[in-house]
């Protein structure tokens, strides 16, 4: 008996404990905080995984591979936006297990937050059985479909997961079977998703959606979905009904086929279904037909005319030929394999010398530049392999030695060593790549070829201005050639036109003979290439002109950048007669900056700096190029506005800095070895080599050809230096420095050219301009020789009734 009672309570106390749990769990402020927790650590997780696109190169040669219980050794050292913890959570998500799909986890877990907290009626397990198949589903899709770029990424689209799953299948099936496995597994994931895919389908493959793209599925039970046609009488009513009987019979219409969570189980809502209106009243809701209101870019009657062609005024134009360029027999060079296994022994011998152990070395051999790629063993710090930089040189016996610790995406050390037998790049090579023949970049420049002998290419667009620097003889004048020599063979003379400022007068004089193809200048100027420091500044100032008068036209044009302009344009969209034009892009390349900085000042870098934070939408690009990479030179307003910057050897550390904010050029080896850097990639490139023997037959071949009458005009530009007398000075466009130049002159009591040019830092062209323009106003006298000018107006009160007249 009293063990039946011992039973019994024991039973008691079991059910009690039982009780107190349930009730624990299904308490609403449990349910609440739980559900809480948890949609605050799928945001997080969430946050972690969107910045792994941005940051998981950088972070991912610190966190891969690494124990959870080491993660604390990286903390601070990670860029992901969670810290180190999400960096690792965010790499195992989509690397390891299965790549972007693992949001549909975030998906589940999301969905089971917000039921928690009684945000949403969702069945859970149904929730469950749709994430778990988009998950997998996805992470084989993504693996299959971008399979080929798991080689060059730091991602698994689709995991490991996805690429181990992807490789079985098609070794198995064939490429041909795993399209039908995702195809048809995708279609049995959407029908099970959702009761409107099936009648869907049916629509798709009937063509009833071509008939009549506004049917909606109705339910079966639905009266209206019987199939009996309505009078005709009945339908007029239905169209032409009043606008509140319409809004009556929407709203019966929307509440018959609204689906019930409940019956369809979808996790996409069902579309509002769309009445038809009648012909007339698609256009202005039953108002009659929409009217364009004439404007100053209304659309002229063109329906007649074809699409407007740019190059029709030179429509027989022909590119320059391979041919012209000088090609370089290295078809039977061989890498040299001695070579290659004698330094991986020596950077092997130099590291252990060191007590540095590694686990695996390999070479990939470019044109100028082997790169050897290092794999350290476990525990052993970067930061001490990158301190041997001089050593590793010393045991090699080259210079030029660079070290990237660690390498970008990739989880190794790479060494840079020179090859003893350098290949030449031709610039026959690249232009006749298929890379750069069937590229579609709007401006395309291929440099030459990087360490892994690929062609180095980018989009003069997308950089948009581009600063050119290193020491003399190291390969820059041959580097400009290459950048003008790509777009030459890209580009028809109406969709390109050239600004060349040569301060050195003999760089850019071989393209003197693609004048009339190529070449814009101002209209007065004489010599197609800028050489004169005086026309610099005019060129610039008329580019600033230029700039404006084509954002006006965009402005008019409703149109964001020159790609849509044109394309407006060449579809007769735009009124020529409003003065809307074609408008080609301009690309301007100053050959030694730092001479016409030295001479001009700030007349020239303000230009410079106004165009390159403009001029991109409206496709005016500048390429700037120095023998002088010194912060006086490359000043940080240059710098902010040139995010691409192609550095080629120079002397010191510190000129590496002023050009890339990093060392490396300082490194380089000479004779066309450059560093390309955008944002934080940088990248080694060996420049094509392209002689002025090519580039002369190449201009020679142009300028045989038929051209314009002359060349592309820029705006005329009415500025300081223009050499006008003192009484024929416009004052109506004054220096936007008069008034503070006048007041300066009336506090001193003294007038004179060089004292305005000291105090505003300008160029004596521009302070003579001034004065001029002072001695029409009335505030000097006029030019005493030596002499300072005589001050007309005594105080400042007097100068201000003046100023205020003026304007």
């Amino acid at each position: 008996m009293a063990k039946k009672t011992n039973n019994t309570r024991k039973n008691n106390q079991e059910e009690s404990t039982l009780t107190l749990m349930k009730n624990f769990f299904t308490n609403e402020r449990t349910r609440f905080i739980s559900g809480l927790i948890l949609s605050i650590l799928t945001v997080y997780a969430g946050l972690a995984l969107i910045s792994f696109f941005f940051t998981g190169a950088a972070d991912q040669s610190k966190i891969e591979n690494l124990p959870l219980s080491n993660l604390a050794v990286y903390k601070g050292s990670v860029d992901n936006w969670t810290g180190v913890r999400g960096a690792y959570l965010a790499n195992l998500l989509m690397n390891r297990w299965f790549g972007v799909s693992s949001f549909m986890l975030l998906y589940f877990f999301g969905s089971a937050g917000a039921k928690l907290m009684n945000f949403k009626r969702i069945s859970i397990i149904k929730r469950l059985l749709f994430s778990a198949s988009l998950l997998i589903w996805g992470s084989l899709f993504f693996a299959f479909v971008f399979i080929k770029g798991y080689e060059d990424s730091f991602i698994y689209l689709g995991g490991q997961h996805g690429y181990y799953l992807s490789e079985l299948l098609v070794n198995n099936i064939g490429i041909p079977g795993i399209l039908l496995f995702l195809a048809g597994t995708g279609l049995i994931i959407a029908i099970l998703s959702s009761r409107q895919t099936i009648p869907f389908l049916r629509r798709v493959f009937t063509f009833d959606w071509v008939k009549n793209p506004f049917k909606k599925q109705r339910p079966a039970n639905d009266d209206l979905s019987k199939n009996t046609t309505p009078p005709e009488d009945t339908k007029e009513e239905e169209i032409y009904a009043t606008e509140e009987e319409e809004d009556e019979d929407e709203k019966e219409f929307v509440v018959t086929l609204a689906p019930d969570e409940e019956e369809y189980d979808s996790d996409i809502p069902p579309v509002k279904p769309i009445k038809n209106p009648p012909p007339e009243e698609k256009d202005n809701a039953g108002f009659g037909p929409i009217e364009v209101p004439a404007g100053d870019d209304e659309v002229y009657d063109a329906s007649e005319l074809e699409d407007y062609d740019p190059k029709l005024d030179l429509s027989g134009f022909r590119q320059p030929t391979v041919e012209l360029l000088k090609k370089y027999n290295n078809s039977d060079h061989q890498v040299d394999m001695e070579e290659q296994t004698a330094n991986q022994k020596r950077i092997k011998q130099t590291l252990e010398n060191f007590g540095i152990s590694i686990a695996s070395i390999k070479a990939t051999v470019g044109p100028t530049i082997t790169l050897y790629e290092v794999v350290p063993d476990a525990g052993v710090r970067i930061a001490k392999i990158r301190n041997l930089e001089d050593d590793i040189a010393l045991s090699l016996a080259a210079l030029g030695i660079r070290i990237i610790a660690p390498m970008p995406g990739k989880g190794t050390i790479g060494i840079e060593v020179p090859n003893k037998d350098p290949q030449i790049v031709s610039m026959q090579s690249v232009i006749a790549s298929r890379k750069f023949q069937e590229c579609k970049y709007e401006l395309p420049v291929t440099l030459g070829k990087t360490i892994t002998n690929e062609i180095f290419m980018f989009d003069l667009c997308k950089m948009p201005h581009l600063l050119v620097a290193g020491a003399t003889g190291q390969g820059k004048s041959v580097g400009l050639n290459a950048i003008i020599t790509s777009l030459l063979y890209k580009k028809h003379p109406s969709e390109l036109k050239f600004v060349l400022i040569d301060p050195k007068m003999v760089e850019f004089s071989i393209y003197g003979e693609i004048e009339r193809h190529y070449l814009a200048k101002l209209p007065d100027a004489d010599k197609p290439i800028i050489t004169d420091f005086t026309k610099v500044i005019q060129t610039l100032n008329s580019l600033c002109k230029e700039m404006d008068d084509r954002y006006i036209l965009l402005e008019k044009a409703h149109t964001r950048n020159i790609t849509e302009y044109n394309v407006k344009f060449i579809s007769r969209h735009l009124n020529p007669n409003k003065g809307h034009k074609y408008m080609p892009y301009i690309v301007v390349i100053i050959d030694e900056y730092g001479d016409l900085i030295m001479t001009a000042g700030k007349e020239i870098e303000l230009p410079i700096a106004r165009i390159a934070q403009k001029a991109r939408a409206i496709g005016i690009h500048m390429i700037i190029a120095t023998q002088r990479p010194s912060t006086n030179i490359i000043t940080g307003t240059i710098k902010a506005n040139f995010p691409a910057r192609v550095a080629f050897r120079v002397q010191s550390m510190i000129d590496s800095r002023t050009i890339l904010d990093s060392p490396g050029a300082n490194q380089l080896i000479g004779r066309g070895d450059l560093l390309f850097s955008q944002g934080n990639e940088t990248t080694r490139v060996q420049c094509a080599f392209v002689d002025t023997p090519e580039v002369e037959k190449i201009s020679e071949f142009i300028g045989n050809q038929a051209g314009y009458p002359t060349a592309f005009e820029l705006p005329e530009y009415y500025g300081e230096g223009d050499g006008s007398a003192p009484g024929a000075v416009d004052l109506s466009d004054k220096d936007p420095l008069f008034d503070e130049a006048a007041r300066l002159i009336v506090m001193q009591q003294q007038g004179s050219t060089s004292s305005i040019q000291r105090k505003f830092s300008i160029g004596y062209n521009r302070a003579g301009r001034l004065m001029d323009q002072l001695e029409a106003a009335g505030v000097v006298g006029p030019s005493e020789g030596s002499k300072a000018r005589q001050v007309l107006i005594q105080d400042e009160y007097s100068l201000e009734q003046l100023l205020n007249n003026l304007k």
